[in-house]
């Protein structure tokens, strides 16, 4: 593969890669099979900017585990009859609140 490659770099061994939440390992088909949803719907969270896939060099879209994740909660909130822009607004604001939380408890623990 291309060194330039967004999806494989030379410096990441194969383990690093498999343990790393960010790695954009699944493709829009895989995806969607392993959340059972559609690849429109995988295209929507895009569109609403709730998850942003980065793209082979073919230009096709890859998903990381995080962003399974978010997806996996966008579907759960939208089955349950939210609308798919409160939704994403309501898991981007979930996100930060878990990060403040633990931004917090790591600053506490120095103190």
């Amino acid at each position: 593969m291309d060194s330039a490659d967004p999806v494989t770099t030379p410096d990441r061994t194969v383990n690093d890669k498999f343990d790393d939440d960010d790695f954009p390992a699944y493709t829009m088909g895989r995806a969607a099979e392993i959340l059972g949803t559609t690849a429109g719907f995988l295209r929507s969270l895009d569109d609403a900017k709730l998850i942003n896939p980065q793209r082979s060099p073919g230009g096709h879209r890859r998903y990381s585990r995080y962003q399974l994740r978010l997806a996996g909660r966008a579907r759960e909130l939208v089955d349950q009859g939210t609308s798919l822009e409160a939704a994403c607004r309501i898991i981007i604001l979930e996100d930060q609140l878990e990060e403040a939380l633990r931004v917090n408890a790591e600053l506490r623990g120095k103190s």
